[in-house]
Parts: structure tokens; sequence; C-alpha cells
């Protein structure tokens, strides 16, 4: 069974100055199990994807499925985890509480809260950091909290909108190395939003090349550079050749828009 399926989908806006096409005629399938990253200029509507797949928003044409339900009833069923651009955590709340947030919501007992919220902080090497405040930790930091935040919920997919766009290179680096060791250990489907074309390569097992609005899925470039990646493959000639093919699709994108 496909993790996600998208059909024929569009998106447009109404607005006080006419429509605004967000997407438009997008076919996707991602498997189980697979690192799907989605790149593309600024307003081609990668979030606005990762959006519908998440049902924060609703498509106006076509189809959607996630884990073989309608993308509401995967929402309902908890079957996602969601980080996004900025960590989001509350300033009051401790490391181990923030973590444990939606399982609060849920209403899980505390014991059972506090054993999933400490699991989920040693996936995420926070192991120690659990009674600290969200000002006491880098932005790195913050944000793995973000991501065992999402994954406390224990669920099959991680929708991940450009988590580390706001850091410098050096810790982005560093995050993109971890996320990589937790995908592997974890074995969940990501769908990640990224500007950075180093960063898909590094990251995917395929790239989703998108348009600028409205948002078409212009190429979907595959990444068999196999599970052990350390930063030194983007020198070799195989993860210059993939990142090429993406800058070239980007162009073809600008190109048909033009």
């Amino acid at each position: 069974m496909a993790a996600i399926e998208a059909r024929g989908l569009s998106l447009t806006y109404a607005t006080g100055d006419g429509p605004v096409h967000a997407l438009s005629d997008v076919d996707l399938t991602v498997g189980e199990g697979e690192f799907v990253s989605l790149i593309g200029p600024s307003g081609c509507g990668k979030t606005t994807l990762l959006r519908v797949i998440a049902d924060l928003e609703r498509p106006t044409a076509g189809s959607i499925r996630v884990n073989g339900v309608t993308a509401e009833e995967a929402r309902l069923q908890r079957a996602y985890g969601y980080v996004f651009q900025a960590p989001a955590l509350l300033p009051w709340r401790r490391i181990e509480a923030n973590v444990a947030l939606p399982l609060e919501v849920m209403g899980l007992k505390r014991e059972e809260r506090r054993a999933r919220a400490r699991r989920q902080l040693d996936l995420v090497n926070l192991t120690g950091f659990e009674r600290k405040f969200p000002w006491q930790l880098s932005g790195g930091m913050q944000q793995r909290a973000s991501i065992a935040r999402a994954l406390a919920l224990e669920p099959a997919l991680l929708l991940m909108d450009e988590p580390f766009g706001a850091l410098d290179e050096i810790v982005r680096d560093h995050l993109n190395e971890e996320l990589l060791r937790l995908w592997a250990r974890t074995g969940k489907t990501v769908v990640f939003v990224t500007h950075s074309i180093p960063e898909a390569v590094f990251l995917s097992t395929r790239i989703v090349v998108m348009s600028p609005r409205p948002g078409r899925i212009t190429d979907i470039v595959p990444c068999d550079l196999g599970p052990d990646r350390p930063l030194e493959i983007r020198e070799t000639p195989e993860f210059l050749r993939i990142a090429h093919r993406v800058r070239e699709g980007l162009r073809a994108g600008h190109a048909y828009v033009g």
C-alpha cells in the first residue's frame, strides 16, 4: 500500500484580486518507507501540497489518499507527525512537557506520556535536556525537540516543512546526518520540503521538482546513493549528476511558466 497517493490534485484560492492557482493537476505516489523531498522556488506550492497531505488545506479538484484512507481520516487517526519551519515550542513548558503535549491532548496517562517523550528525546539525542526550557537550547536543539514532539504520536508518516531552513550551514549539515540516521532507525515515510538542492539530494530516495505557481511537478528524480551517506558523498560524481538534473528541472519549470 502506498503511503500517499495524489491524483489530479489542484487547489485554487479565491481572493479579492481573482483566483490564485496554488497547485495544478499534481500526480504523486509515495511508497512506504521512502524519503521524498519537494523542491521548487518560493510560492510554487511545496508547503501547500504538504498541508493538503496533512488535511490542513482542502483541494479544489482531484483526490488524495494517505495510508489508504482520506487525508481527513488520516488526520483524525493521527497517522502523521508534522514538523513546521519554526520549532513552535511553548516557552513556559520544559522540553519533556513540550514533546508530551500532543499526548496530553490525547488524554494519555502521565506515566505513558513521560515514557514516550523520553523515548523520542533519546531518539533525537536530547537525553539529559528533559528539564530544560526552550530558551536554554540552541536553535538546532529546539528543532530536534520539535521532531521528537512529532514522533511522540508514533506515526508511520513524517511531514517536514523546511525544518532546517533558518539554521546555519554547520548545524544544518549535522541535523541532516541525524535525520538520515533517524529515518534508517525508524523506517518511517518522510515527505520533506526544502529550497536546498544539496540537502534534497543528500536526504532523499526521490526528489519531486515543482514549477512556479501554479505548482506542477516538472520532474521526479531518483537518488540511488544507497543508505550510507557521509557528508563527503556530496563531492562524488553521482551526487553532482543528480544535483545537476534537479537544477535543470528547476530551470525547465521556469521556462515552462514563461
